[in-house]
């Protein structure tokens, strides 16, 4: 048994670079380590949501002042295997396990540079949303092609 009491075939184990579809580099800042020496558990958080919107960014499927509609985070999670230290450079990976009709599920893995295998992995689960309501939309076909770049065939 782990400390959370679940027997440890329920926990994850590490995923691997050929599990993700891209990859994007994040650097670490001075700031983001703790008092232990290593990179905060909270900024592994935001990792993930510069990974995810720079994504979007980068592939016009989103412009954060001017979109009519955007992407709401309504899940995140996170299994830690290993620190991550300043100043190393995040390699984050990212792949959609599920695009559902205005919703898209992100799984992520944070490495440690040129590592094989995730310091930490998680899932972000986003919502598409009208800017102005933040009521769910369908994502159109258009947005539908670039993110199914990112499932398994």
């Amino acid at each position: 048994m782990n400390i959370a009491n679940q027997p440890e075939a329920d926990r994850p184990g590490p995923l691997l670079r050929r599990d993700f579809k891209i990859f994007q580099e994040i650097p670490t800042r001075w700031m983001d380590v703790d008092i232990y020496g290593h990179v905060n558990n909270v900024q592994y958080l935001s990792f993930f949501d510069t990974a995810v919107n720079s994504w979007y960014v980068a592939n016009n499927l989103l412009d954060p002042v001017r979109s009519s509609e955007v992407f709401l985070v309504v899940e995140t999670g996170c299994h830690y295997f290993a620190e991550l230290t300043f100043p190393d450079v995040v390699s984050a990976g990212l792949k959609i396990e599920k695009l559902g009709s205005t919703s898209v599920i992100f799984r992520v893995g944070l490495f440690a540079g040129k590592a094989e295998e995730t310091a930490a992995q998680g899932r972000f689960v986003h919502v598409h949303v009208d800017r102005t309501t933040r009521r769910p939309v369908p994502i159109s076909e258009q947005k539908r092609s670039v993110l199914t770049k990112l499932m398994d065939d």
